[in-house]
């Protein structure tokens, strides 16, 4: 039943990437349509983090209410209601209306799950579903762009991802019974017993809030790394194709289908770090992947034609693979399997705060200064993000020295 559970939770990683880079592939289309500068694509961004930043300080009161298992179903089933939204907007502050659903759709679900896999399975497990949240996003890209290049429209486009996050839906639905059986339908067994796979009886603990978890020594320092690495992704993801177009004079078409390779090398490289977590511990892993990010935006920097760009992004992809998920998977391990909800939560929310503010601040220098700035704006992030880590390691040394 493990298993099976487990293999569900692998497909649900794949519907939470799956819209995910959707809007950045078709953005060279769609702002001519609806006559708004190209920077706007930064002011839904904005507003799908504004949500997410909402759902995911609430993700560990209701967790706690309804279990990782419902909470799941009822984020996914609500991404797929605002995508059919999208796929019908007539305009474009339509689309800022969906975007308030898509977001709160994404925020608990995201730290729900983290939470489960980093309590309850290895390293290697939490690279590989990340790695399949890579598959989504990197599907998502290939689905608007066969929709554009086959002349069906975006709209088609984001009508496609609506369906198959239904789908998506109804298999979680059907695999509820195995949640509860995995550690209680409140999943707060798991938590109060440091992580263990069998239901025990426990005293049902309180929320904690945003102000108690900034207390705990080291949460600031891996708050603002999650800031960072947000705003290092989303950033890279949401310009890609733009950057592509007006940067390069790349085809929108091309770019499209281009773009979604950082996405690629993200979902690669999470598969490759899923075997290194067996020899690597998740620091080291964090440490190599913030090297090979600034090895990306170094080679995108090189004026040594169009094609150095695409290597260079697809490098900041595979970069970007081990981080996210071996610093959600080390979180139980540096406050406490107690807090780790309640922590995740306030991460994702930080996260999404640096996918909220990262993209439209440079689509302003976009459109006010140069859109060639994109490689430079990327290592600038990267620089904060490695000395938050060194930081919270420090910190970690000193209250286990």
């Amino acid at each position: 039943m493990g298993n099976l559970l487990l293999a569900v939770i692998y497909v649900a990683f794949i519907s939470l990437g799956l819209p995910d880079a959707v809007l950045g592939a078709a953005w060279p289309v769609m702002y001519p349509q609806f006559d708004v500068p190209v920077s706007y694509a930064g002011m839904i961004s904005m507003i799908i983090s504004a949500g997410t930043i909402v759902s995911a300080l609430m993700s560990d009161r209701l967790t706690l209410k309804l279990g990782a298992g419902k909470v799941t179903a009822l984020s996914v089933a609500t991404t797929a209601i605002a995508l059919a939204g999208f796929s019908f907007a007539p305009s474009f502050w339509v689309l800022c209306l969906w975007a308030i659903p898509y977001g709160l759709g994404a925020g608990a679900v995201d730290a729900a799950l983290n939470n489960y896999v980093a309590l309850h399975y290895t390293s290697r497990h939490m690279s590989w579903l990340h790695c399949m949240w890579g598959i989504g996003a990197s599907a998502g890209p290939y689905i608007m762009n066969y929709a554009l290049t086959g002349g069906y429209g975006w709209h088609s486009g984001y009508r496609w991802v609506s369906i198959l996050q239904v789908v998506l839906t109804a298999l979680i639905l059907i695999s509820l019974p195995l949640w509860k059986t995995r550690g209680g339908e409140t999943d707060a067994s798991p938590a109060e017993t440091g992580g263990n796979d069998e239901n025990t009886t426990a005293e049902p603990r309180k929320p904690l809030g945003p102000i108690a978890v900034l207390a705990i020594p080291g949460a600031k320092s891996i708050l603002i790394m999650f800031f960072c690495y947000c705003a290092v992704e989303t950033t890279a993801g949401l310009w890609a194709a733009s950057y592509m177009v007006l940067g390069h004079g790349i085809d929108a078409d091309q770019a499209a289908a281009w773009a979604s390779l950082f996405y690629m090398g993200i979902t690669a490289g999470r598969a490759v770090s899923g075997f290194l977590t067996m020899r690597f511990p998740d620091h080291t892993m964090i440490r190599m992947g913030q090297a090979l990010v600034g090895c990306g935006v170094i080679l995108m920097m090189l004026p040594f034609g169009d094609l150095m760009p695409l290597i260079g992004l697809i490098v900041v992809g595979l970069g970007c693979a081990p981080i996210y998920p071996c610093v959600i998977h080390s979180t139980p391990a540096y406050f406490g399997a107690d807090k780790s909800q309640a922590v995740i939560g306030v991460q994702m929310a930080c996260a999404y705060a640096g996918s909220l503010s990262a993209p439209p601040i440079f689509g302003l220098i976009a459109n006010h200064i140069t859109i060639t700035l994109y490689p430079f704006y990327l290592g600038a992030i990267l620089i904060l993000m490695i000395v938050m880590h060194e930081n919270l390691r420090r910190v970690f040394a000193a209250s286990h020295a």
